[in-house]
């Protein structure tokens, strides 16, 4: 099973994350198999209860696990590691193996979410319409929401790009990222993240309106300068990111001597007292 030209995203069911990955070329999505264990037995050692629940269904002459395949995904750690994944038809037969209270909830739920990509692959606005609804749930201004969509889509355009050029490793996407981010702000990612004391929280959710800007511009001018140069593989990609991210770092450093104002913050919207400077 290939992760190349793929997303990767975090679905939720009952405040418990479930990694995922939409395959593009297959056109479904598929799950973490240790995240579904580790929710549906309840158990603190979901990867060995998901070996043993392996070998079993071997045993009992089980073809469910030819459907299985291996992706690398972010453990909690930070690093990635190949993670045993299925695709929704598979994790419901999967399910009925396991015994849990949660087992029927859990298969309208997964029904639910695999579906969903599916929706907005026909009609994408169902996707915009539903990150504006919870952004604004969340309290972010109309104006602040404008901003993060239309850098997401700067980002999404350059991730593509990345793709379509032999970048396919979620390391070199990170470490690319890095670059770019260094470039621009004079922080890494993590660095930044600190500065704002996030934990586990999303950096772009969490920017200001001025550091949004600063991003996507980096990014585009990375973009731009990439497709200029015929940027294939990682190391023709780290120079145009280290260009297009210097790019965007003039340009801070400019709107800074002539405002008066800094652009980079520790403002964040976890924090009540920040919420109301960050819009």
């Amino acid at each position: 099973m290939s992760n190349i030209n793929s997303k990767k995203s975090i679905a939720i069911f009952e405040n418990e994350p479930v990694r995922r990955v939409w395959l593009e070329k297959e056109e479904k999505w598929v799950f973490s198999l240790v995240d579904i264990i580790r929710i549906l037995a309840k158990n603190d050692r979901p990867r060995k209860y998901w070996n043993d629940l392996k070998t079993k269904l071997k045993q009992e002459g089980s073809q469910l696990s030819e459907k299985i395949g291996q992706l690398k995904m972010k453990s909690p750690d930070g690093k990635f590691y190949d993670t045993d994944v299925a695709d929704v038809e598979t994790i419901l037969r999967l399910v009925q193996s396991i015994p849990s209270p949660k087992a029927e909830p859990f298969k309208l739920w997964l029904a639910k979410v695999g579906y969903e990509r599916l929706r907005e692959t026909v009609d994408p606005e169902i996707g915009v319409n539903r990150a504006r609804g919870n952004w604004l749930m969340l309290g972010r201004s109309v104006k602040w929401i404008e901003q993060r969509m239309r850098g997401q889509e700067i980002r999404n355009k350059l991730t593509d790009y990345w793709a379509n050029h032999e970048i396919s490793e979620e390391d070199e996407f990170a470490a690319l990222t890095n670059i770019i981010h260094k470039e621009w702000s004079g922080l890494n990612v993590q660095e930044h993240k600190k500065l704002k004391n996030l934990k586990g929280h999303n950096l772009r959710d969490n920017m200001t309106e001025a550091e949004l800007i600063f991003t996507s511009l980096a990014e585009l001018s990375t973009r731009h300068i990439a497709e200029k140069d015929l940027a294939i593989g990682f190391k023709k990609n780290t120079v145009s990111a280290k260009k297009g991210g210097g790019v965007a770092g003039r340009a801070r450093q400019d709107f800074e001597k002539l405002s008066g104002q800094k652009v980079i913050s520790s403002n964040n919207f976890i924090s009540p007292q920040n919420k109301k400077l960050i819009h």
